[in-house]
């Protein structure tokens, strides 16, 4: 066959293409030119720009080269595999890690002639790597879910993924406590417990951690959808040198045992993730106790879909979200996910239309779009002067971390009467009695009838986790004993309990919330303006079809979602 003199000119990969007529001559010469300016691989250049079909690329490099050709739908992408790879290789060369073998890495490339990819690939990593042909399309596809997948996937963290003694941590100056040297605090073997302790947790789902001093054993454990449980037992001399990093970490004063301090830790884990600690300490019989809060900002983004609340509830909640005015209360003991609905109702109200002002103690999640506020009471900067300023800021929405004394609940009522939409929490156990412990407060009846529009009580219950849960046999007695309906139970209920197998933690995965969402009628108005208390109030919420916790609770158990148990030990029966 004969060859053109342009023909002539191309080698390699180009040369294959015109000759199997998959694009002309002139078209590949101008695509390369312009590959070279845009500082694009030739290969990427003609499938973004539709000169030329992926797929045809593909089978033409494979069969001139001789190198495998591959399908990456038939496979799953190794994220360990692809960790191994600099992020600025792949994006650099827009080649794929897909497995290793030993001391081989096979890569996705869809030029198998780009050495200068390979070459670098295999410097960085040290291993042989052997080129395997993918087609372009399918191959910018998956490089940009895998690079998001690193990021936004904490089950992948593993500790070789880190260099535990040079963790990018914020951190304070380094002061000298009696008995604690700098050596001791930079000591690597307590800076690298002091980091696998924090990996560990975040990877494991944990949300609180516990550094426990006592007088023969020094114990850490985590808080684990809920429950607590022991993860390390250290030696307990090193008891004063962990509390020394945690406190360095934490920019907190190291020489000060006495009293307890609070502080802040940013853990970076990759270019696109970070996660914070709220750190506090308290001075115990035997050292300091040191309690961590993790606290990732992907929970508050979770969605309204994901908390939990059912059809009913969300719709209410939505409701009085979209109002102009008026007050939602958020109600619950500590750990019951009360900053996660708010954060969730604040998520839907971030619009650029809207000013949103915040003052909380501290600020656990932040919030781009959102004014946020640390109050500070030793220098005067309390709830109630925060919603003061917040009222002279032109705000369409106030949130206020939580109601604890007459003067923010009045500033907070005035704020829902004079055209704002205020959102808070008050620690109650259910939002009948929300009401009530406002009056008890001081706060007078009228003003409660006419602000309070919504209070949402809440619990978190674990998730059974769907790989092993099983049904449990319980007799029709113990049943109508709990509270289920009769009707429900001759209609064949199932009630399922934990299990446990190795993709959950003794049978249970994941949280979920219980909610009672009572809106606040005209009715309930009037029993509060006449002195009515929360027995009045809640047998009137029945009336008006409002479930309490208990019910929601049992609603979840019909699902097949959580277990009895869990909802007997997360509500009062």
């Amino acid at each position: 066959m004969a060859v053109s003199a342009s023909q002539s000119t191309l080698s390699g990969l180009p040369r294959r293409l015109v000759q199997d007529g998959i694009i002309a001559e002139q078209a590949i010469l101008d695509a390369a030119e312009a590959a070279k300016k845009a500082h694009l691989p030739l290969v990427a250049y003609l499938v973004s720009n539709e000169l030329a079909d992926s797929r045809a690329i593909a089978v033409a490099a494979s069969h001139e080269f001789g190198v495998p050709l591959l399908d990456l739908d038939a496979i799953e992408v190794d994220l360990e595999c692809l960790r191994a790879v600099d992020q600025k290789l792949l994006n650099k060369h827009r080649v794929l890690p897909l497995v290793k073998r030993g001391q081989r890495l096979f890569l996705g490339i869809s030029d198998p002639t780009n050495l200068q990819a390979i070459d670098e690939v295999k410097f960085q990593t040290s291993l042989r790597v052997d080129p395997v042909v993918v087609e372009q399309a399918k191959l910018e596809e998956r490089i940009s879910k895998a690079l998001e997948a690193v990021d936004t996937t904490m089950s992948g963290l593993d500790d070789d993924d880190f260099d535990l003694e040079n963790l990018d941590v914020s951190s304070g100056e380094e002061e000298q406590e009696d008995g604690i040297t700098r050596d001791d605090i930079e000591d690597a073997p307590v800076v690298r417990f002091v980091n696998k302790v924090l990996l560990d947790a975040i990877k494991r789902g944990a949300s609180d951690i516990h550094f426990e001093p006592y007088e023969k054993i020094f114990r850490v454990r985590t808080r684990l959808d809920g429950v607590l449980s022991e993860v390390a037992q250290p030696p307990v001399a090193l008891a004063n040198k962990v509390c020394a990093r945690l406190k360095v970490m934490s920019r907190m004063d190291i020489a000060e045992r006495r009293v307890p301090q609070d502080g802040r830790i940013k853990m970076r884990l990759s270019k696109n993730r970070a996660i914070d600690f709220r750190v506090n300490t308290c001075p115990t019989l035997f050292g300091e106790k040191i309690v961590l809060r993790i606290l990732d900002p992907s929970s508050a983004k979770l969605g309204i879909d994901a908390l939990g609340y059912d059809e009913t509830q969300k719709a209410l909640y939505l409701k009085h979200l979209n109002k102009p005015y008026g007050m939602i209360l958020v109600t619950g003991p500590t750990g019951s996910g009360k900053t996660v609905s708010l954060y969730t109702g604040l998520n839907i109200l971030n619009t650029e239309d809207r000013n949103i002002s915040t003052a909380e103690d501290p600020a656990e999640i932040n919030l781009p779009g959102i004014n946020q506020v640390n109050v500070n009471p030793k220098v005067g900067l309390t709830f109630a002067s925060s919603l003061k300023a917040f009222l002279r800021q032109d705000p369409d929405v106030i949130m206020v971390g939580e109601i604890r004394d007459l003067e923010t609940a009045e500033i907070a009522i005035k704020a829902a009467q004079t055209g704002h939409l205020v959102l808070s929490t008050l620690h109650t156990n259910d939002a009948p009695k929300t009401l009530t412990r406002l009056v008890d407060m001081g706060v007078k009846p009228y003003a409660i009838a006419t602000s309070v529009s919504l209070i949402i009580a809440q619990r978190l219950a674990r998730k059974l986790c769907d790989n092993c849960k099983e049904v449990r046999d319980i007799p029709h007695e113990a049943l109508l004993k709990e509270g289920f309906a009769e009707a429900d139970i001759k209609a064949g209920l199932s009630v399922f309990g934990p299990k446990g197998c190795k993709l959950c933690n003794e049978g249970y995965k994941g949280r979920l919330g219980l909610f009672q969402v009572m809106e606040v009628s005209e009715t309930m108005g009037r029993i509060i303006m006449e002195g009515g208390n929360a027995m009045q109030i809640a047998d009137q919420a029945a009336k008006e079809g409002v479930i309490d916790l208990r019910t929601a609770g049992l609603n979840k158990v019909k699902d097949g979602i959580t277990s009895l148990e869990e909802i007997n030990r997360v509500t009062i029966e």
